[in-house]
């Protein structure tokens, strides 16, 4: 389990706001109380766990000593024959027999309180914009499906070649169909992030809407680790 660390956030974190071409052009002031004021490393750690268990298809299964083809017949008498005694064709110990408390499916699956996932989730964006992995761009502005524009403006804003986020305000279809095949890169709307995809990936590359609309949702009731 995760040590319990709680850091407590004040004043304002300011964030650049970049346009295509990679220049600054705004500075956005974030006040850390909009996220929760708070990051708890142990509550994102379990709600990553939740996530990544969540995807666990538990399809695992051996066969165990009951379920291998073979006599149930005892090789040879326990005693009086020198070798060492002997069960059935069946016991794991012998090639071929069966696995002894192998893995049989199973659900992994499980939910952590919903105050405490939405919880995570926001400290999950506050640490990315404490700890300047965020990228602020006023707005893509794609005439169209070009996958060619999102991998200038990219590298633009210096993030070619890095696994990002990219956050929107609500579905865009066109950014979406634009960015899905390049590597390392995925795109959601904000109000379907994440602990387990925001920390996953290097990078938080939001919209300036997108980011307002983090900003004004409803704040995370406080949750305990």
């Amino acid at each position: 389990m995760a040590s319990e660390t709680i850091e407590t956030l004040t004043g304002t974190i300011a964030v650049p706001v970049y346009n295509r071409q990679g220049l600054q052009i705004d500075t956005v002031n974030i006040d850390p109380l909009e996220f929760g004021g708070k990051i708890s490393t142990r509550l994102m750690h379990e709600a990553v766990l939740m996530y990544q268990a969540n995807k666990r298809a538990g399809t695992h299964s051996t066969l165990r000593r009951g379920e291998v083809a073979g006599s149930t017949k005892k090789l040879f008498r326990q005693k009086g024959t020198g070798n060492a005694r002997a069960g059935t064709r069946r016991t794991n110990k012998r090639r071929g027999g069966g696995t002894a408390k192998g893995p049989k499916p199973r659900d992994y699956s499980y939910s952590l309180p919903k105050k405490a996932v939405r919880a995570a989730t926001r400290m999950a964006i506050l640490s990315k914009i404490k700890d300047s992995q965020t990228v602020v761009i006023d707005d893509f502005g794609l005439p169209g499906i070009k996958t060619k524009e999102i991998v200038g403006i990219l590298k633009a804003l210096k993030l070619s070649g890095v696994s990002c986020l990219i956050g929107t305000e609500k579905l865009d279809p066109v950014i979406y169909k634009s960015a899905r095949n390049i590597e390392g890169v995925k795109v959601l709307p904000a109000n379907e992030f994440n602990t387990y995809i925001v920390l996953r990936q290097k990078r938080l590359v939001l919209t300036k809407s997108a980011l307002e609309a983090l900003r004004h949702s409803k704040p995370a009731p406080e949750a305990t680790a």
